[in-house]
């Protein structure tokens, strides 16, 4: 399944499974635009991105730790 900026919560479940290492709450925006626009299945243009996007992406993955 290709996903997009708009697929939050599915970029969050995908970022937790190739990296359950990294704590979301310290990473950097750039690092992590770089690991979402990294993803297998991640189809998007990387600037369509936007802090509040990434923002929304860090907390979900923190919501999928919990």
């Amino acid at each position: 399944m290709k996903i997009a900026w708009s697929d939050i919560l599915e970029i969050a479940i995908n970022l937790s499974e190739a990296h359950p290492e990294i704590d979301p709450q310290w990473i950097s925006f750039p690092d992590l635009h770089h690991k979402i626009c990294s993803l297998e299945n991640f189809e998007d243009d990387p600037q369509n991105s936007n802090e509040k996007i990434l923002e929304a992406i860090q907390m979900a993955w923190m919501d999928e730790l919990d």
